[in-house]
C-alpha cells in the first residue's frame, strides 16, 4: 500500500469514527429527551397517590443511598478502565471493567430488591398514578443498566480474544459515555424521586 493510499484509508477511517460518534451523541440526546419526559410525568403525578402510600411511606433511603454510591463508584472504575485501555494495558483494563460490571450488577440487585420490597407490601403499578410514574422511571433506568451490562460483557469477551485495537477503544469509549450518562440520570432520579420524598 502506497503512502497516498494509506493516507486515504486513514482519512476514511477517521470520517467513519466521526460519524459513529455523532450518531451515538444523537442517540444519547434522544434518550435524554425520553428521560426528561419521564421526569416531567413523575413531577406531575408524584402527589397523585389516591389515598395510597407516598414516597415517604415506602421508599427506603438507605437502599437508595447505597445504590447511588455503588453507581458513582462504577463511574470511577469505568473511567480508570478507559485510561488503562487507551494506554494499551489490557489486563488492567479488563480488571477495571470487570469491577464496573460487578458494581453494575450490585446496583441492579439493589433496584430489584427495592421493587420487591414495595411489591411485597402490596403496592404496584396499578396502585396509584404516583407509583406508575415511579416504577416506569426507575424501571426504565434499570433496563438501561441491563443493556449496559450486556454491552460491557460482550466487549470484554472481544477484548480478551482480540486485544485492544482501535475499534475496541472506540467501542469502549462509546460504552463509557453511555455508562456516565446513566450515572448522571440516576443522580437526577435520586434527587427528584428519593430526596424530594423526604423534604
Amino acid at each position: 500500500m502506497t503512502h497516498a493510499e494509506l493516507a486515504v484509508d486513514t482519512e476514511h477511517e477517521e470520517a467513519a469514527n466521526d460519524r459513529t460518534m455523532f450518531g451515538f451523541w444523537v442517540y444519547l440526546m434522544t434518550d435524554l429527551l425520553m428521560f426528561a419526559v419521564l421526569f416531567a410525568v413523575y413531577a406531575v403525578l408524584k402527589n397523585s397517590t389516591v389515598d395510597g402510600p407516598s414516597g415517604r411511606d415506602i421508599f427506603n433511603p438507605t437502599l437508595a443511598l447505597a445504590g447511588t454510591l455503588v453507581l458513582l463508584v462504577s463511574s470511577f472504575t469505568v473511567g480508570i478502565g478507559m485510561i488503562k485501555a487507551r494506554l494499551g494495558i489490557k489486563k488492567q483494563a479488563l480488571i477495571w471493567f470487570g469491577l464496573t460490571f460487578i458494581l453494575g450488577l450490585a446496583f441492579l440487585g439493589i433496584t430489584m430488591y427495592e421493587f420487591y420490597e414495595i411489591i411485597h407490601k402490596g403496592y404496584n403499578l396499578g396502585t396509584s398514578a404516583f407509583l406508575s410514574a415511579f416504577f416506569i422511571l426507575v424501571g426504565t433506568h434499570g433496563l438501561h443498566i441491563i443493556s449496559g451490562l450486556i454491552w460491557l460483557g460482550v466487549i470484554m469477551v472481544y477484548v480478551m480474544k482480540r486485544g485492544l485495537n482501535k475499534h475496541m477503544i472506540r467501542k469502549l469509549t462509546l460504552l463509557s459515555l453511555f455508562w456516565h450518562f446513566l450515572d448522571i440520570v440516576w443522580i437526577f432520579i435520586f434527587s427528584v424521586v428519593y430526596l424530594m420524598a423526604f423534604v
